[in-house]
């Protein structure tokens, strides 16, 4: 005799083809999951860091703002720079209306999303611009803190340049599907830059130090 074989139930096979395809995009999105996240944190960054570059030149150019504006020089009958000395008044202002528009361009993003294709997390560069496209969001959290720092380098025989930078800190929350995050973005943006011709005298009163910060961002 011989046995008759157990049909398989199309149900059963359906309903394994299921489970399995489950697991698949289970352990697909964990071990996405990270990657996913570290490149929405860097372009996260990269928006947020190009957003204050491009505020501090906005506010320079409506502004006019040149090196004497921040800096005052000193000479003698003869010509010679006796004295540099920083308009720490008007250097104060300008970093506190530049840190209040900083704020506002960031919480331009709040409503916003972003997204990246799949193929970019498989790291494929044939495929970096292909599938469907997941999304993340920017939210700016604490507030903008800018620091005035300044540099003397040589610039050639009897030369020196001296330049003012604007150190921009603040904080970014990242928010992608089941993960959510905060990165600190820090930038330096050059501000006025000028060549002196000539020793740079012992007396400078710098503008090294100063920090300033606006309201918190929530």
């Amino acid at each position: 005799m011989f046995k008759r074989r157990r049909r398989v139930r199309p149900g059963l096979v359906l309903g394994a083809f299921f489970l399995a395809l489950a697991a698949l995009l289970i352990m697909l999105d964990l071990s996405l999951r990270g990657t996913f996240y570290g490149i929405a944190e860097v372009k996260a960054v990269q928006i947020a860091t190009n957003a204050i570059q491009e505020t501090l030149k906005e506010q320079v150019v409506d502004q006019n703002i040149r090196y004497q504006d921040f800096i005052v020089i000193h000479t003698d009958s003869e010509g010679h720079i006796t004295l540099m000395q920083a308009d720490t008044v008007r250097v104060n202002k300008f970093a506190a209306a530049t840190t209040l528009a900083v704020e506002k361009a960031l919480e331009n993003f709040r409503w916003q999303s972003f997204s990246i294709p799949l193929g970019q997390m498989l790291r494929l560069p044939l495929l970096a611009h292909c599938g469907p496209n997941i999304t993340y969001h920017i939210m700016p959290v604490g507030s903008v803190r800018v620091n005035v720092l300044d540099k003397f380098e040589s610039a050639g025989i009897n030369q020196t340049r001296h330049s003012i930078y604007l150190a921009f800190d603040t904080s970014v929350r990242i928010v992608v599907p089941s993960k959510s995050g905060e990165a600190v973005v820090t930038t330096q943006v050059p501000l006025v830059e000028s060549i002196i011709v000539g020793s740079v005298p012992d007396t400078f009163v710098n503008v090294t130090g100063g920090i300033f910060g606006s309201g918190l961002l929530k």
